[in-house]
C-alpha cells in the first residue's frame, strides 16, 4: 500500500510523512522556531500544492493549489508574527470562500443551514473570549468572521461534507486553541500538538475531497456551475 501511495501519489506520502513528523521537530531540534523547523512546518502543507496540480495545470484545480499556498505561507509566517501569518490565511481563506461559492449546494436542508449559520456566528463570539486580553479578543474575533466564513461555505458547498466539510471544522477548531492559548490553555503542554494535528488533517481532508471531488466531476477548466 505504501508503494502504491508512493507511485501514484508521491506529493500526497511526502505531505503525510512532513504532517506527521513535524512535532518531532520540537525534540529533536535545538531552538523552536530555527529555519530548518519553520521548512519542515511548511512542507507539511507545500507538498499539497503540487498534488492539486499533478494532473491538473488548470481550472479550479488552480485555485485549490493557491489556497493551499497561503495555508504554506501562513505557517511559515506565523513563526515570526501572528499578525503576518493570519493575513496570509485569511487571503487562503478569502480564496476557498470563492471557490466553495462556485460550488454551493442548490438546495440545503434546514438542518444543513443552520449548522452553517451556527460556525458563521458561533465561531467569531467564542475566539472573542478565549484571549484574557480584550483587546486581543477583538483583533481574533475579527480573523474569525473570515475563517467561520470559509468553514461555512465549505459545509454548505457541495464537496463531501466527511472530507470538506469536516476538514473546515478541525481548522476552525486547531485555531480555537491557537486563540485559547492566549487565556485559559496558556499553560497546557498539550495543546500544541492538538493544534497542529487538527489544523493539518484538517487541510489534508480539503484537499484531497477537493481534487477528488473536482476529478470525478471532470473539471480541468472552468468550474461547473452550483448543482445539488
Amino acid at each position: 500500500m505504501g508503494q502504491d501511495l508512493a507511485h501514484k501519489r508521491p506529493w500526497l506520502l511526502a505531505s503525510l510523512l512532513a504532517g506527521l513528523s513535524f512535532p518531532a521537530t520540537w525534540l529533536l531540534l535545538p531552538m523552536e522556531g530555527s529555519l530548518f523547523a519553520i521548512i519542515w512546518k511548511m512542507a507539511a502543507v507545500g507538498f499539497l500544492v503540487p498534488f492539486a496540480l499533478r494532473r491538473h495545470h488548470e481550472g479550479e484545480f488552480i485555485w485549490l493549489a493557491v489556497i493551499l499556498a497561503f495555508y504554506t505561507l501562513g505557517d511559515g509566517l506565523i513563526e515570526f508574527g501572528m499578525v503576518p501569518g493570519a493575513l496570509a490565511f485569511a487571503t487562503g481563506h478569502l480564496v476557498a470562500i470563492w471557490l466553495y461559492f462556485r460550488h454551493r449546494r442548490v438546495a440545503p436542508t434546514p438542518s444543513q443551514k443552520m449548522l452553517a449559520v451556527t460556525i458563521f456566528l458561533g465561531t467569531p463570539f467564542i475566539a472573542y473570549f478565549l484571549p484574557a486580553d480584550r483587546a486581543e479578543g477583538a483583533q481574533v474575533a475579527i480573523y474569525s468572521v473570515i475563517l467561520a466564513a470559509m468553514a461555512a461555505m465549505a459545509w454548505s458547498s457541495n464537496f463531501p461534507r466527511y472530507r470538506v466539510g469536516n476538514g473546515a471544522v478541525l481548522f476552525v477548531v486547531s485555531d480555537l486553541l491557537i486563540f485559547a492559548r492566549l487565556g485559559p490553555l496558556a499553560d497546557s503542554e498539550l495543546t500544541s500538538i492538538a493544534i497542529w494535528y487538527l489544523y493539518y488533517f484538517g487541510v489534508l481532508m480539503i484537499a484531497v475531497g477537493v481534487a477528488q471531488t473536482l476529478v470525478k466531476r471532470g473539471h480541468y477548466s472552468e468550474g461547473e456551475e452550483a448543482s445539488g
